[in-house]
């Protein structure tokens, strides 16, 4: 983490001002933090999009309960929650003090993966500078968890804290219901409770400045491919997805599409993909997701039924194991998507994989074979001229370039449930 330069605890309070008081100051009741992130139209910023002060009062006043932020960015195409906990550390764990004063929190947790050594070094410093000066209520644990996709899963996630292995559970029950220890639990994107952190300092107004009506603030996207400039950028909500790229320096070469959402979300032609405001809605009404706010830009020289069955594999293999549709369906995809991009010539059509993306949807104990079956069927849809010619030609010379997708290789994955 050497790369990024650390804002100290004086640094951070001499930009943002010491953390607003808690309700157990006795200056303001707990729950009227509540109500301001409600009223600022905040949303999560990991990927569900759920409005987080209805996630928070889902568990206020219920007790004993716990706050956990998630950290633990399991997409290989974002870095943003990545670059956000290195710089501005602070900024998070006031979110989390914040967040657990109000909903009465006894514990408090702040989760990434533990083969980021260096960002948990550099985290553990943070809770102590705190902890010197006393500023958190609760104290923050920082806990490395294990290092697979569907490992920053917030069931996942619980699971591990309870001594679990870090793989995703049936619900019910739900985690606002029973959670770390039986008690109910709050789980939050890092970037989220960065957002609660700057709302309670400036107000829902202030907050409800930037972005639309009806999908206020805004977010920090990760753009990559053929870009000029690839990086992490703050947008407002709504902007859309061409002025994202053009951001980062603008196309690099002619593009052919983007990757909106990651992993779990969907290509769209660059035409079409470039007006898009980027919010939940926006996108879903052209058949992508918002996600955790990732565009990846794909050249016109490249094979896009390469690139994807490369992430499709990627995500076969990093699958729980625990249910059919992982254990069996999304191996039976990965080969029938990559037999098609680098075979083909077999006139089948899209027949069997729709059929297989169809037998693995909603039957999970998470989202992660919904969410592959999205990312190929996206790419059926986008893609239908290339589907044509590798099925009755086979491979096009495409498959040659160096691949885009950021996919893990072996050495950098982490096997170990426990």
């Amino acid at each position: 983490m050497s790369r990024y330069r650390v804002t100290s605890l004086a640094e951070h309070e001499w930009r943002y001002g010491a953390v607003p008081p808690c309700g157990r100051s006795g200056r303001t009741r707990p729950e009227r933090l509540i109500d301001v992130v409600e009223a600022s139209g905040l949303t999560g910023r990991g990927g569900a999009g759920f409005p987080t002060g209805r996630k928070m009062r889902s568990v206020a006043g219920r007790g004993a309960t716990v706050v956990v932020a998630n950290g633990a960015e399991g997409e290989p195409a974002s870095s943003k929650d990545r670059l956000l906990l290195a710089r501005l550390p602070h900024l998070v764990l006031d979110g989390i003090t914040l967040a657990a004063d109000a909903v009465g929190a006894c514990e408090a947790y702040l989760c990434a993966h533990r083969r980021e050594t260096g960002l948990l070094d550099l985290l553990r410093d943070a809770v102590a500078e705190r902890e010197a000066a006393g500023i958190d209520p609760v104290p923050i644990r920082i806990t490395g968890i294990p290092g697979r996709y569907v490992s920053s899963e917030q069931s996942s996630i619980v699971q591990y804290l309870n001594g679990g292995p870090g793989k995703p559970t049936f619900s019910p029950p739900r985690t606002h219901d029973r959670g770390v220890r039986g008690r109910p639990t709050l789980v939050n994107n890092v970037e989220t409770l960065a957002q609660v952190a700057l709302i309670a300092r400036y107000g829902d107004r202030w907050f409800r400045g930037a972005g639309l009506s009806s999908a206020p603030g805004s977010m920090l996207v990760t753009v990559s491919g053929a870009v000029r400039r690839p990086g992490i950028y703050e947008i407002e909500m709504g902007t859309p997805a061409g002025q994202a790229v053009m951001l980062a320096g603008g196309p690099a070469e002619p593009l052919q599409a983007l990757l909106v959402g990651g992993y779990f979300g969907a290509w769209l032609p660059a035409r079409i993909a470039w007006p898009v405001p980027m919010t939940p809605a926006g996108l879903r009404a052209v058949g992508g997701a918002l996600g955790a706010g990732v565009v990846i830009a794909l050249p016109a020289a490249s094979c896009p039924l390469s690139e994807t069955a490369r992430v499709i594999r990627y995500l076969a293999g990093e699958s729980a194991a625990q249910c059919g549709p992982c254990l069996f369906g999304l191996p039976a995809l990965a080969d029938a998507v990559a037999d098609l991009a680098y075979h083909g010539g077999r006139r089948a059509g899209t027949g069997p994989i729709a059929a297989l993306i169809r037998l693995t949807e909603g039957r999970g104990a998470c989202r992660h074979p919904d969410g592959a079956g999205q990312f190929v069927r996206s790419a059926l849809r986008a893609f239908t001229a290339d589907v044509g010619r590798h099925d009755r030609h086979g491979p096009c010379r495409a498959i040659r370039r160096a691949p885009l997708l950021p996919v893990p290789g072996d050495e950098d994955r982490d096997w170990d449930w426990t």
